[in-house]
């Protein structure tokens, strides 16, 4: 079973900055894309940003210019960094990986943005 460990988020001011990171543990190069999901209290999961196999970038339209989406092969890992936070950014992120055949979530960390 593929597990995805997201890094802790925390609390953040406005304007501030954070970077997410996701261990995987398996091989990312086997996976067709890898992203970032949110959820916030009563809305439903979205996504944020993902990253394909080859390279290629896709970003929610809230978040673009302020967000950035990597991935380290070598280091199965997957990153989001995040700058100039809002508000309504608060939320659980989920690092997602999909293949042709099987998806995979983590389990979420809280990411706060408040004065």
């Amino acid at each position: 079973q593929v597990q995805l460990v997201e890094s802790e988020g925390g609390l953040v001011q406005p304007g501030g900055s954070l970077r997410l990171s996701c261990a995987v543990s398996a091989s990312i190069v086997s996976f067709n894309r890898m992203a970032w999901y949110r959820q916030a209290p009563g809305k439903e999961r979205e996504l944020v940003a993902l990253i394909a196999s080859g390279g290629s970038t896709n970003y929610a339209d809230s978040v673009k210019g302020r967000f950035t989406i990597s991935r380290d092969n070598a280091k199965n890992t997957v990153s989001l960094q995040m700058n100039s936070l809002k508000s309504e950014d608060t939320a659980v992120y989920y690092c997602h990986a999909a293949s042709v055949t099987r998806q995979y979530w983590g389990q979420g960390t809280q990411v706060t943005v408040s004065s």
